[in-house]
């Protein structure tokens, strides 16, 4: 009998990419949930339409479901974060409270939730698991989002403890590829930048900030790597996981790369009067080794190709 796997938030960034791998697994009847996006045209994963605010709803969904992915949230980039970081919190909290509690009362076997790492400190090492101090201050940009985080993560603790349910909480790093936001109102430094190359026309390119700040980015693919293995080799009731690349680089580097991949003849300019963030980390990923035997797979640079490559075929022929 296949087991039955419900991806919240099937039609965004990560979890379309690991809704679309998983239903590649014969052993697997994958089920997508969509809201405001019309669902997945893949006739290999069952789409489910459901407010995830919406208790009734979320009982509805998790009903009969054996392993719960949880890729829904509220996400943008740091316009956002800066100028409205309340649009992070509130809708974060209820879905996750309301599929936690309905994934114990369903007594569904596996949980995953995708954290991410933006309540640690910087640090001029790569940080561990363990890094994170509840007694310390976050930056104050990341007040909002990060303290939303650790409260789920706190609330993934406390429902594997009552034991009908495991949980694997993933703090990742910044996470790139094919699907995801390319819009300069909602993306993040990535997808921004790649928009930003792509529809140059003058040969100069605005980086918001002083482009110092050093960011861990990992390809979607070897994150959607890791959630199958963790399906498979986690045997813990509960795991909190960092996973990213282990390796940082400056936004000056990152967009001098896409520029690069481009092919065009691109100078920058800074504005420093525009959002942004100035942090640096990079993540200990050797938790994730040692769990189930992850690491990444995919080079920087081979990465920013590939999805070059899927935007120059998927998002630029929108517009011929």
């Amino acid at each position: 009998m296949k087991s039955k796997i419900l991806v919240c938030g099937a039609t965004g960034f990560i979890g379309r990419n690991i809704s679309e791998k998983l239903a590649k697994n014969k052993d697997l009847e994958v089920y997508g949930t969509h809201f405001s996006r019309p669902p997945l045209t893949n006739s290999k994963i069952i789409p489910i339409r459901v407010d995830l605010t919406d208790s009734s709803q979320v009982e509805s969904a998790v009903r009969d479901k054996d392993i719960i992915v949880q890729a829904a949230a509220t996400t943008s980039g740091s316009k956002d974060i800066v100028t409205r970081p309340y649009i992070h919190v509130t809708d974060n909290a209820i879905m996750n409270s309301l599929i936690f509690r309905a994934a114990h009362d369903r007594k569904v076997s596996h949980v995953i939730f995708f954290s991410c790492a933006i309540m640690y400190q910087s640090m001029d090492r790569p940080v561990r698991e363990s890094d994170f101090d509840a007694n310390e201050e976050m930056h104050s940009r990341y007040f909002g989002a990060g303290w939303t985080k650790v409260y789920i993560e706190k609330l993934c603790e406390f429902y594997s403890r009552l034991g009908r349910t495991k949980y694997s909480v993933i703090r990742h790093s910044n996470i790139y590829g094919p699907h995801d936001k390319f819009d300069l109102e909602r993306s993040h430094v990535f997808g921004a930048t790649v928009t930003k190359v792509m529809a140059c026309q003058d040969g100069k390119l605005v980086v918001w900030g002083p482009g110092s700040e050093k960011r861990d980015l990992l390809y979607v693919d070897d994150l959607v790597d890791l959630v199958e293995k963790i399906l498979v080799k986690q045997q813990s009731q509960f795991e909190l996981i960092n996973v990213g690349s282990g390796k940082v680089v400056s936004v000056n580097d990152l967009v001098q790369k896409i520029i690069d991949c481009s092919g065009k003849h691109i100078s920058l300019e800074h504005d420093l009067s525009k959002p942004h963030i100035p942090t640096s980390l990079c993540l200990d990923i050797s938790r994730a080794k040692e769990v189930c035997g992850w690491a990444p797979n995919t080079s920087l640079d081979e990465g920013i190709k590939r999805t070059m490559d899927w935007y120059q075929d998927n998002i630029m022929t929108e517009f011929d």
